[in-house]
């Protein structure tokens, strides 16, 4: 594991210090109410509610805000992973599908469980020096607990060597 994980975990666990770090970094994830419900080395979990602002016209929640929670649920936990890291690690998203199944009203939250393949990839990244792949689930559920979204993000871990 990251030897700054618990360092990146108790930082990003802080309501104010998230919700800035949102308002810098991630501006649309700010202004739709992105919200950590819990986090640690194994699972994150994100929550967003139904609002305004992240209405569809058929009074659901519109797909991007759903995306952009699920994208985070897997985020977090491989940026955790790769916080100030020796050497450094890049983290990029390669691919993302959805698929929805019930509409997404109230209050929804985003379950991702994949944290030990990600902390895995990342040490392999470094080991290696190659480029790994990770396919990360996130599941979306409403307050009674009904599977409204299911998605697959796809990051790629890569570390950095500088030559010299």
């Amino acid at each position: 594991m990251n030897p700054s994980f618990e360092s990146f975990r108790k930082q990003i666990s802080n309501p104010l210090k998230f919700r800035f770090f949102l308002l810098q970094r991630l501006p649309s994830a700010f202004f739709s109410g992105l919200k950590i419900r819990s986090f640690d080395q194994h699972q994150s979990v994100i929550g967003v509610r139904y609002s305004w602002f992240s209405q569809n016209p058929f009074r659901s929640m519109y797909f991007a805000v759903q995306s952009m929670a699920a994208e985070m649920s897997t985020g977090i936990l491989g940026f955790a992973q790769i916080y100030h890291r020796k050497p450094t690690v890049s983290m990029l998203v390669l691919k993302v599908e959805g698929s929805f199944t019930k509409k997404a009203t109230g209050f929804i939250s985003f379950t991702c469980k994949d944290g030990v393949m990600i902390e895995e990839a990342v040490e392999k990244a470094i080991q290696t020096g190659n480029a790994q792949t990770v396919i990360c689930h996130s599941t979306g559920t409403n307050e009674q607990q009904e599977v409204v979204a299911e998605f697959r993000v796809t990051w790629t871990f890569k570390a950095k060597y500088t030559t010299q």
